[in-house]
């Protein structure tokens, strides 16, 4: 099994299990469909069925706001209430004043029996906060204050913790028990997370659903690509003496489903799987075992399965939770593992989703060596992982490449709601079947196989593509505005399947070297075809942008390096200087007192070389880089990263909007005489919903079958 597969399509997604599921949606869905209307009931499928296409639900619009110049959406999850306290260190915290990047509340009892567990994940993974943009604050409810320090202090929890000893703020969600609360940048609940401690290694086993839920990225492991090895075990077999050997069933394909006879959910999953495995020739079909969790009796157990028509596979019980041990299910079920003829994990999926039910269809069909159905959605987009059971090694290559990543640069930027960034970090966004926002679609997230290949690729859009040309696909995001420098001819074979095949052949340190150096910020990404000329002369037409560039820190990027005594280290000059050792910059052998235009960070640093543009005879638009029309996360933050990357201001690429807006001197939109329009400013949602993390919760259980 593909663990970065899995822990790709689990993005957002929080669950009991804590595990990677190769399909999701139904828990992240659910939650914020909960959330906003607390429904969580799919749309009727159309009546219609293309050939060779699986019906699915049809896409529901969503409308676009405009606020402040900036473009929103309607949004259907649920604002976080207006939240304040007092910290343990005194300080008074309003969760408002963190509205812009995501936070993350960790409500907890400090004198709760797994708490020390809880907080042990919890400590790991606040420490990755600066790296991915995100906060925690603690809520303390409980205990008095006397045992929260202790608490705080024995688990090395270093962030703002509110004491909520007399329970006003846990009350107003029905909390008993620890929780986590996700908040993005705009103030609204986009996941939430219980935690269980009963499994081996509990604190490894919440980070992990942290992580994913946090989106934190995990190493490619030693064994990209492969399938993990399914442990064998031996379980009583229900209403049989003789107990049963798993191993028995190598070079059988197998589906392995962990469940509850009284689950509604484990109940529509083998109803599923009765019809679905009765379509498959009977010498090809997987066979299927069901491991029943409960301590009911087996009278119990088989009188409900007779009564809704679901006795038509061999049930094992585990009692002792010692075949759940060995598949790590620790929480809710279903749990639903598919095993190769070799005894190999095709997938895992938890909880159930009908959605996810062609899927599941086209993998049985393969793992059983049975003809594979060609199930896309008969009028959306299918997805990646859909196209990746046939296209297998096409759809690891891909996961090798920064597209695999696209819409999680936007969660950790917090732009993941604003539709002038989605439409290019997901597959469809505005089209019928595609990517929402709200509620979202995490299948259709990232740059997928349907963004290069169109809906349903060649099979369904044989002429999205002609000549094996994509340049003019490409070029609908890597436009001037996004992707400053894109060249088709450079930049094709970083996300080419044959040009990457060889880099899943490479061990994981090689591998992750090569993608380490691909995901790095281009060095240069402004021209280099003109000659600098220095600030002064952009200041005889640029009078007002001049004079508030001159009174900003830019102008005075010297100071600091005399300060440090670094005034003629080569190595700081280069970001201290304009084009340090560029044709007409400041020269690698010069002493700053005799080049003082060019001794600071000027005009040209930031827009390029102006020797075309101040030319007499030259045309003005597009002889420099104009930033006024560019995207602050894509364009100019290639331009300002060149010296703002993590050894030097770490931080700065989660905040560059803001730094950007302090010293933005732009007075008309590029190209266009237009008064530049101004930024929005976020609003603290004040709204008071007190059964919202209830009905969060409520919703992630019946997503995951939880009893």
């Amino acid at each position: 099994m593909d663990s970065r597969s899995e822990t790709r399509s689990q993005r957002g997604v929080s669950h009991d299990q804590g595990q990677r599921r190769p399909k999701i949606g139904a828990v992240l869905l659910a939650i914020v469909i909960a959330i906003g209307c607390g429904n969580t009931e799919e749309a009727s499928a159309p009546t219609t069925t293309a050939p060779g296409s699986e019906a699915a639900p049809e896409a529901a619009s969503v409308e676009p706001a405009k606020s402040g110049g900036k473009q929103r959406v309607q949004r259907k999850e649920q604002p976080l209430p207006a939240i304040s306290g007092f910290a343990l260190d005194g300080q008074r915290i309003q969760i408002g004043d963190f509205l812009g990047k995501r936070v993350a509340l960790y409500f907890f009892d400090p004198g709760a029996r797994d708490a020390d567990a809880i907080s042990t994940a919890v400590s790991r993974v606040a420490a990755l906060g600066a790296e991915y943009n995100f906060a925690v604050v603690g809520i303390a409810f409980g205990a008095d204050r006397p045992t929260a320090e202790a608490h705080v202090a024995k688990n090395n929890l270093d962030f703002p913790v509110i004491d909520d000893a007399s329970g006003r703020i846990s009350r107003r969600f029905g909390l008993r028990e620890a929780a986590m609360l996700g908040v993005d940048g705009d103030g609204y609940v986009t996941w939430a997370s219980r935690f269980s401690t009963n499994m081996p290694n509990p604190s490894d086993h919440i980070e992990g659903q942290l992580r994913t839920a946090l989106r934190i990225p995990e190493a490619a492991p030693e064994s990209f690509g492969s399938r993990p090895e399914a442990p064998t075990f031996t379980a009583k077999q229900l209403d049989e003496e003789a107990p049963f050997d798993f191993a028995t069933t190598r070079g059988e394909a197998v589906v392995l489903i962990f469940f509850l006879h009284t689950c509604p959910h484990c109940h529509e999953a083998l109803e599923f799987f009765k019809t679905a495995l009765a379509g498959l020739p009977e010498d090809q079909r997987p066979l299927l075992y069901g491991v029943e969790t409960s301590r009911s009796t087996a009278g119990a157990i088989r009188n409900r399965l007779d009564a809704d028509g679901l006795d038509y596979f061999p049930v094992l019980r585990d009692k002792d939770r010692v075949v759940q041990s060995a598949y790590g299910v620790f929480g809710g079920v279903p749990d639903i593992f598919l095993i190769d003829r070799k005894g190999r994990i095709v997938s895992r999926s938890s909880g159930w989703n009908a959605a996810e039910g062609p899927l599941l269809r086209m993998r049985m069909a393969q793992m059983a060596g049975a003809p594979v159905p060609m199930l896309l959605h008969a009028t959306g987009y299918s997805g990646s992982e859909v196209c990746g059971v046939c296209h297998q090694s096409e759809h690891q290559t891909w996961q090798l490449t920064q597209h695999a990543t696209a819409f999680d640069t936007l969660v950790t930027h917090g732009s993941a709601a604003d539709p002038e960034c989605v439409g290019c970090h997901v597959v469809g966004f505005g089209e019928a079947g595609g990517f929402e926002i709200s509620p979202p679609k995490p299948t259709l997230e990232d740059v997928g196989c349907e963004s290069c290949h169109g809906r349903g690729g060649p099979h369904l859009s044989p002429s999205f593509i002609t000549d094996a040309n994509y340049d003019p696909v490409c070029v609908t995001c890597h436009d001037t505005k996004h992707s400053l420098g894109f060249e088709y001819a450079s930049f094709l074979p970083k996300v080419s399947h044959a040009a990457n095949a060889h880099i899943l052949t490479l061990p994981a340190a090689e591998r992750e070297k090569i993608l380490a150096e691909r995901g790095g910020l281009r060095a240069n990404v402004l021209p280099t075809n003109a000659e600098y000329v220095g600030s002064e002369a952009c200041r005889s037409c640029h009078e007002a942008e001049f004079a508030t560039w001159a009174a900003g820190p830019h102008a005075a990027s010297l100071a600091s390096l005399e300060t440090k005594g670094e005034s003629t280290n080569p190595d700081c000059l280069r970001c201290h200087t304009t084009a340090f050792d560029r044709k007409g910059g400041f020269p690698a052998s010069a002493s700053v007192g005799d080049h003082p235009d060019l001794a600071r960070v000027g005009c040209e640093s930031c827009h390029g070389p102006g020797g075309n543009h101040v030319a007499e005879s030259s045309v003005k638009l597009g002889s420099i880089v104009s930033l006024g029309d560019k995207c602050d996360s894509c364009v100019i933050l290639q331009i300002c990263g060149g010296c703002h990357d993590d050894a030097n201001d770490p931080g700065f690429e989660f905040e560059v909007q803001a730094k950007i807006d302090k010293i933005r001197h732009a007075t008309i939109e590029a190209g266009t005489g237009k008064p530049l329009q101004g930024k929005s400013a976020l609003r603290v949602p004040t709204i008071d919903t007190h059964a919202l993390l209830a009905r969060a919760f409520e919703a992630h259980d019946r997503a995951t079958g939880r009893p």
